[in-house]
């Protein structure tokens, strides 16, 4: 049996509602830079000034910036090492749910004397706004969601900050986003912060490494993956979204549709272990937070499937939850693991 997960508990607590963020081009624009069918347009303002507008919208929203941002939070570690990646390390003022995720040595000997803000969730509203950023970078509209006591997005305009949004995390995108998404983001952050440059190098090696998966795995005979969710008693399959678009960068044929009435509205659905069971899948992704999480996962996949081949022939999967979110070069590092795992001989 499946059954639809509520929006308001899904695996990575991201909720559906809004419209598709993607870049745009503004009227009179000298300068333009496309990525995945997306722009970011720089405008040279008259009288010189602060010299580049950069523009983008994001989540519907239209984001723009006279000069670099000199105060960020980031949201989530894994925003905070793509910040630092793109040369922003100098301009946080904050990062958030630092629990989350342990960030790169190089990264975080980068960012030890930045305040955090939060450990294992994001941010009280007031905490954040204490910081006084001028630009917030997180991986979903989850962070911002008044009603859990965090700083809205409207709240951030009124005290002079931005929230960036990774693209595969706005709420419309969240059931159809793709790893590539995460170049779109690497172009926006690096035109919004003046580190253009940076972040061509950042995102040519991303598409260097998903193609050197691309054509490791050319010609082999693709394995059908289960991915699931386990909390507590509660199994959940992972049906579209980045996570799917990440089994299908890995070259596993996901035993669920992300076409099927389940995932027309979330791209979770909780699920009994007879579906797994009547699927038999030859492999089974899930995700970790730690190494405690993982023996947990592992042992309850093993002691309920024991008879599917993904167990008997030792193809349980784990990764790090923080790989799955969306915006985080950790996507590209989820794809090379899945398909190393499940092709070793293809490495």
């Amino acid at each position: 049996m499946i059954r639809s997960t509520s929006p308001s508990s899904p695996p990575n607590r991201s909720r559906r509602r809004g419209p598709l963020g993607v870049l745009t081009a503004a009227a009179a624009a000298p300068l333009v830079l496309s990525a995945c069918g997306t722009g970011v347009t720089a405008d040279q303002e008259a009288g010189g000034g602060s010299g580049e507008t950069v523009s983008v919208t994001n989540c519907g929203r239209e984001l723009s910036f006279d000069a670099a941002p000199g105060s960020i939070v980031g949201m989530m570690p894994s925003q905070t090492e793509l910040l630092v990646r793109l040369g922003a390390a100098d301009s946080l003022s904050g990062q958030a749910q630092t629990d989350v995720s342990a960030l790169p040595d190089d990264v975080a000997e980068r960012t030890a004397d930045v305040p955090v803000l939060s450990t294992d969730a994001p941010p009280a509203r007031e905490d954040l706004l204490a910081a006084a950023p001028d630009l917030v970078v997180s991986p979903t509209e989850y962070e911002f969601t008044a009603e859990q006591g965090f700083a809205s997005i409207e709240q951030l305009k009124d005290n002079g900050a931005q929230a960036y949004v990774a693209t595969g995390g706005c709420l419309d995108r969240r059931s159809s986003a793709e790893v590539t998404d995460v170049l779109t983001d690497i172009e926006n952050l690096g035109a919004i912060l003046r580190q253009e440059d940076t972040a061509a190098e950042l995102s040519a090696d991303a598409e260097a490494r998903l193609s050197d998966v691309e054509s490791a795995l050319d010609g082999v005979d693709r394995l059908s993956v289960a991915q699931v969710f386990v909390d507590g008693n509660s199994l959940q399959a992972i049906g579209a979204g980045i996570e799917a678009d990440i089994i299908a960068q890995a070259g596993g044929d996901n035993v669920f549709d992300p076409d099927a009435p389940e995932f027309a509205d979330f791209f979770a659905a909780e699920i009994s272990p007879e579906e797994i069971i009547s699927r038999d899948p030859e492999a089974i992704v899930f995700s970790v937070s730690d190494a405690d999480s993982e023996k947990k996962t592992r042992d309850y996949l093993e002691e309920t499937f024991p008879d599917v081949p993904a167990v008997e022939e030792g193809r349980l999967i784990a990764v790090q939850k923080s790989h799955l979110f969306p915006g985080t070069l950790g996507n590209i590092d989820a794809v090379e693991q899945i398909s190393q795992e499940l092709y070793p001989d293809a490495f």
